[in-house]
C-alpha cells in the first residue's frame, strides 16, 4: 500500500512540475500555422563574412491575420557554433525595435533566433521542419520548454549578389520571454549540480531526449564556463533550478546530415538511442513514462499533419517515434534500456 502511495505521489508530481503555473504564451507563438515572412538583409556578406559581433541593418515583412502588411526594421547578426563553422548559410539572431513590434504579432519581441537551412538541400530542408517538431513534442508534454514558430522564409539579398530563395525557417521564444512565461529567473551559472534541478522535470527532459534521440546535452556542465550544454537554467536561485533543453539538430528524429554522433554518450551513429536520466532521479521514470503515452496520439497527429514534410520523410519520423513507444510500453525493455542504463 506504501508502494502504491508512494507512486501516486511521484506521478503527481511529474504532472504538476509539467503543468506548472505558466502564464499565457505570447501570440507569435500561440497559432502554429506556417507564417510566410520575408527578410531582407545583406545576405553576401552574412554568409562570406559572417561577423558574429556586428549587426547588419534589414527588414522583416509578413502580413497581420487580418490582411494588414506589415514591415519591420531588423538588426541581423550571425551566431551559432557549429552550424556556424559548418553551414553555408549561418543561423542567426534578429533584433527588432520593440518600438515597431507593439500592438503587432510580434509584440514584447526583441531578440528572436532564426533556426533555418544549413545548406541548399532538401534534406537540410526537412532536417527543419524535424527539429521544429521535435520542440513541439516537448511542448505536449509541459509547459517549461522553449517555443518555436515555423517559417517559410523568403530571402533577400540587399547586396544584390544572391538571387531571393524560400526556406524553411523557425523562430525560438527568447529566453527572456520564457523566463516572464513561467513566473522564474533566468540563472547564469558555471556548474549545476543533480541535487539542485527540479528531479521530476529533469527526468521527463531525459525521457523526452530518448525519445528524440538526442546525445548532444548536458544539464550539469557545459564549455567555457558557462552552464548547461544546450540547456537553459531557471528557477529562483542557483539552488532551486528548472533546465529546459534546445537544440535538437544532432537528434535522432531530425536525421541532420551534418550530424556527428558521440561514442562517449553510447552513441556510435546517428539515430541510436542511449538514454541519459540520472539514477537518483529512477523513482520518477514511470511517470515520465505516463505522460509520454498520454500524448502518444497528438504527438503523431503533430506528424501526420505537418504539411511541410515530405510523405517518406513524416513515415520515417512516425517510425523512430514507434521504437520508443515500442520500448516504453515493454516493462522489461525499460527495466533493460531506461532504469538499468542511469547514470
Amino acid at each position: 500500500m506504501q508502494v502504491i502511495q508512494g507512486m501516486i505521489v511521484i506521478l503527481l508530481a511529474v504532472a504538476a512540475t509539467a503543468a506548472a503555473a505558466a502564464g499565457p504564451v505570447d501570440p507569435l507563438f500561440q497559432d502554429q500555422s506556417t507564417l510566410k515572412v520575408e527578410i531582407t538583409a545583406p545576405l553576401s556578406t552574412l554568409v562570406r563574412d559572417r561577423p558574429e559581433d556586428q549587426d547588419l541593418p534589414g527588414t522583416f515583412s509578413y502580413t497581420e491575420a487580418d490582411g494588414t502588411p506589415v514591415e519591420l526594421d531588423v538588426q541581423v547578426r550571425a551566431r551559432g557554433n557549429f552550424r556556424h563553422r559548418n553551414c553555408d548559410f549561418p543561423p542567426v539572431t534578429l533584433n527588432f525595435r520593440r518600438s515597431q513590434v507593439a500592438g503587432t504579432l510580434f509584440d514584447q519581441q526583441n531578440k528572436l533566433k532564426v533556426v533555418g537551412h544549413c545548406k541548399i538541400t532538401s534534406q537540410y530542408e526537412q532536417s527543419v521542419v524535424r527539429e521544429y517538431l521535435a520542440y513541439r513534442i516537448l511542448n505536449s508534454v509541459t509547459d517549461l520548454s522553449f517555443r518555436v514558430r515555423l517559417l517559410q522564409v523568403t530571402w533577400v539579398d540587399s547586396d544584390e549578389r544572391r538571387g531571393r530563395m524560400v526556406r524553411n525557417a523557425f523562430l525560438i521564444e527568447h529566453k527572456n520571454r520564457l523566463a516572464a512565461r513561467i513566473g522564474m529567473q533566468e540563472q547564469e551559472i558555471e556548474y549545476a549540480d543533480v541535487s539542485n534541478i527540479a528531479p521530476d522535470q529533469l527526468n521527463l527532459d531525459a525521457m523526452f531526449q530518448y525519445l528524440i534521440g538526442n546525445f548532444d546535452f548536458s544539464p550539469i556542465a557545459g564549455s567555457n564556463n558557462e552552464c548547461c550544454h544546450n540547456y537553459a537554467m531557471f528557477g529562483s536561485d542557483a539552488d532551486s533550478l528548472v533546465a529546459i533543453p534546445f537544440d535538437f539538430d544532432f537528434a535522432g528524429i531530425v536525421n541532420a546530415p551534418n550530424a556527428v554522433p558521440n561514442s562517449e554518450m553510447g552513441v556510435s551513429k546517428i539515430g541510436q538511442r542511449a538514454y541519459h536520466g540520472y539514477c537518483a532521479n529512477n523513482d520518477y521514470v514511470e511517470g515520465s513514462i505516463s505522460a509520454f503515452k498520454e500524448v502518444r496520439d497528438e504527438l503523431y497527429s503533430l506528424v501526420a499533419d505537418q504539411p511541410e514534410l515530405e510523405p517518406n520523410v513524416r513515415e520515417a519520423v512516425a517510425r523512430y517515434m514507434d521504437g520508443f513507444y515500442e520500448i516504453v510500453d515493454d516493462p522489461l525493455e525499460v527495466e533493460r534500456k531506461i532504469i538499468g542504463n542511469c547514470k
